[in-house]
């Protein structure tokens, strides 16, 4: 049987990551200015290529998709000459009314999945024209991603779309999130469910949706990885400290007497910030003044995020420059129960195979106390 697939590029999706955004939403010409470059693309190529080489069997595909950039140009890079164009942009400058159009054009060829490749914000608008009527399929690419219908990296995307052509996965309800972009680069977290969608109900493809706690405290556990990073900073004086993003490490860094950006990346020595939400630039310039380095993480919610989720600043360069052995992860028990992995996508094949050699990470769960959680990456 001929499986009709549907395929949209956002090719803006993720720009703002990089350059400290926290999203493109309304931002795309500051994101430009600031040196940001579109990073979609490579990703919708790479999951097609990786489907192709690893699983594809071509003649069981009919792919619909939109022209250029949106869609066309990456199937042709990735090897796939036979397509049916759908729906054309007005503008090279696409928009989400872009998506919204070419998703009713591709209702009306009754395709069996929309596979599509941006973050939150393009999987919102996909949801609004397609409602519960077609399974909908993420490839990991914007800065924000919260909504369980992303594969948790490019192969895994590749790997679900060969077991949904060959009617291998279940379909089920999965959430839709909604950030407020505006809000979140204020530094405010006003996370919502913006609907029900039918995605691909596969846990160990699937990232799971942002889990919130809001009955459960675990300021004391917070205490003790205050007490255990303090010891950290004192012990390695001549290192710079560069603190994530996340409400762990916020409660972490406002204990220290430290003024932390809660959704930014922000440097520290000597117990003293020396540079607030930055970007990956910022950063870079940082690293040539304080060659040794390490930087504090803590997972996103219940999907084990580490690095590859809001914090596109910590880019492969960067991570490279700082070392793999200098990363230190804290969480709060609770939050570890809900994650049993802590995961990892850089968008770079090579570093991600250097995760995935180390298999396992010690994750700090209270003073001097850690516990050993297993690492997934591309390699699964």
């Amino acid at each position: 049987m001929i499986s009709k697939i549907g395929f949209i590029v956002n090719p803006v999706a993720g720009m703002g990551g990089k350059v400290g955004l926290k999203g493109t939403d309304g931002v795309l010409k500051q994101a430009i200015q600031l040196g940001a470059r579109p990073i979609a693309s490579d990703k919708a190529v790479e999951t097609i290529k990786g489907f192709i080489s690893n699983y594809s069997t071509k003649d069981k595909m009919q792919w619909f998709t939109c022209s250029g950039k949106m869609g066309g140009n990456e199937l042709k890079k990735a090897g796939i000459n036979k397509m049916e164009i759908v729906y054309t942009p007005t503008s090279k400058d696409t928009s989400y009314l872009d998506t919204k159009n070419a998703c009713k054009k591709l209702l009306e060829k009754h395709v069996d999945l929309i596979l599509f490749c941006g973050g939150d914000g393009t999987a919102r608008d996909i949801f609004e024209i397609v409602s519960t009527k077609l399974p909908i399929l993420g490839i990991p690419s914007g800065v924000k991603m919260h909504s369980g219908i992303f594969g948790i990296n490019t192969s895994a995307s590749a790997k679900m779309l060969y077991e949904f052509v060959n009617n291998r996965l279940t379909i089920g309800d999965v959430e839709i999130m909604d950030l407020d972009e505006e809000q979140y680069r204020k530094g405010n977290w006003n996370i919502k469910l913006f609907g029900i969608a039918k995605g691909i109900v596969e846990p160990t493809y699937v990232q799971v949706g942002k889990t919130t706690y809001e009955s459960v405290s675990d300021d004391e556990i917070k205490d003790e990885l205050t007490e255990h990073i303090l010891d950290e900073i004192e012990q390695n004086c001549d290192f710079l400290f560069l603190f994530g993003s996340g409400g762990t490490i916020d409660y972490v860094a406002r204990k220290l007497g430290i003024q932390n950006t809660l959704l930014g990346i922000d440097a520290v020595y000597n117990k003293k910030v020396v540079g607030s939400d930055l970007n990956e630039e910022n950063i870079l310039r940082l690293l040539e003044k304080y060659p040794k380095t390490k930087v504090i993480l803590s997972p996103i919610g219940a999907q084990g995020f580490i690095l590859g989720r809001g914090n596109l600043q910590l880019s492969p360069i960067v991570i490279r420059k700082i070392g793999l052995d200098n990363i230190i992860v804290i969480s709060t028990p609770s939050k570890l129960a809900s994650t049993p992995v802590i995961r990892v996508d850089t968008s770079d094949i090579k570093l991600d195979n250097e995760f995935a050699e180390k298999e396992f990470m010690m994750i700090v769960i209270g003073y001097r106390l850690s516990r050993v959680v297993k690492i997934q990456t591309n390699n699964f």
